[in-house]
Formats: C-alpha cells, structure tokens, sequence
C-alpha cells in the first residue's frame, strides 16, 4: 500500500511504503528495492516492523515514477498490490511502480450566482382516463450471482496482465483456475503473443487448489521454493 504526501518546500513527496507482516513470513528484516536506491540492498531502507506490517518512508522527487519491489532478508521478493501500476520484468515477473505526479496548485471555485429556472407548471388534464387493466406477467426468477472473483496474483507465476487473460477467459476465482486443465491455460497464453509462451502454468492449478481451500501457510511455503510458478 502507498501513501504520499507533498512537501511545501520541494517538488517532491514522501511516500510511506507499507507491506502486510502475512506477505512474507519468516523474515527478520524486509526492505524496499527500486530505482531510487539503484536495487541495491545495502542502500535500501530497512522497514519498521508492526503488528500487522512493515512500513518505510521515502522522500521521492515528483513528476517521475519508480519500480520497485519488497525483498526479506531470506531472499524472498514480494509485489505491492496496491500499487499505481505494474511493469514487466525480466525472470518472469513483474515490477511494481509508484507514480509521484507533478505537484498541483488547488483549483478555486467561485459560487454560481446564476438562478435556477423555475419548473414549468405540469399541465392539467382535462379528463380522467379509466386505469387500464393491469397485466398479469409471470415472475421471473432472480438471475444468479456471479461468483466473487478471487485475486488470481496470489499464485505464484501470475501477474496483473495474466491475471487479466484468465478472467477474460472465465477463470475469476482459485475454484475456476484449480479445476483450469493444463491445455486450457497454455492455449489462452500462446493466443496473448510470444511474450507470454514463455510462463509455465503447470504448477497453477495446484496453488490455486490450495488458496481455494484457504491453506496459506502450505501454499506459502511451497512458492518460496518456485520461481515464476515453476
């Protein structure tokens, strides 16, 4: 999650940088990698620890925008969901950006003096119609509701972009992609263009069995020994 907040003196922004404590279990220390510390681990700032989060404030110029990620000291990477944007790594992933836009000053708005028109007067009716008989229709049946879509990011290998084929796809929640059968995923990833031939789904499936079933620490632990969902 990103918070920012312009400062008056500079044409820049602190951004506080915050990461839910269940994203990455496990791990000591967390820090924030990205342009503005060149991805270099010993630069980046070391992120507090709370209950819930881990958090970091950054002053970053305004007008430009940053990739970055979260990395923890036992080596695993993580996304900010809540992020401004999302850009195409290499190694199978994707990096996420936050946009710090050129301060604005605060448009001001005078109060419209200009009086309403008044309502025309609704025309009165001659004479009284008898009421037509009603119309006896049958009820119809309330349609079913879509299932809630599920944040199919959460399995390792997937991205915003993938993401987005698989629901174009029909495949919204973990139920959808667990029973997805393997063919079916390859063909809607060949049918976006070669640079996304190149993912492997065939462990998919699986993790997507496992977020439907609500088993976070199983599914947590196995992706931390995939890469890119293989």
């Amino acid at each position: 999650m990103l918070k920012k907040e312009f400062l008056k003196s500079t044409p820049a922004a602190k951004v506080t940088f915050t990461l839910a404590q269940s994203a990455i279990k496990g791990a000591k220390e967390v820090r924030v990698l990205g342009d503005f510390n060149n991805w270099d681990w010993e630069k980046a700032p070391v992120m507090k620890a709370t209950k819930t989060a881990y958090t970091a404030t950054i002053v970053l110029a305004a007008g430009k925008q940053y990739e970055f990620r979260y990395k923890a000291d036992n080596g695993i990477w993580e996304n900010d969901w809540d992020a401004d944007n999302y850009i195409a790594a290499p190694y199978d992933v994707d990096n996420s950006v936050v946009v710090v836009p050129a301060k604005k000053g605060k448009a001001t708005s005078k109060a419209d003096t200009t009086a309403k028109p008044k309502k025309a007067a609704a025309p009165k009716v001659a004479a009284k119609k008898k009421a037509a008989p009603k119309k006896t229709t049958a009820k119809k049946k309330a349609p079913k509701k879509a299932a809630k879509a599920d944040d199919l990011r959460k399995v390792e290998g997937i991205g915003p972009k993938i993401a987005g084929l698989l629901n174009e796809a029909g495949i919204v929640t973990f139920e959808d992609l667990s029973k997805a059968p393997i063919k079916k995923l390859r063909t809607i990833l060949d049918d976006a263009g070669s640079r996304y031939r190149m993912h492997d789904p065939k462990t998919w499936a699986a993790q997507a069995k496992l977020a439907a079933k609500g088993n976070w620490d199983k599914l947590k632990a196995w992706q931390g020994e995939l890469k890119g969902g293989k």
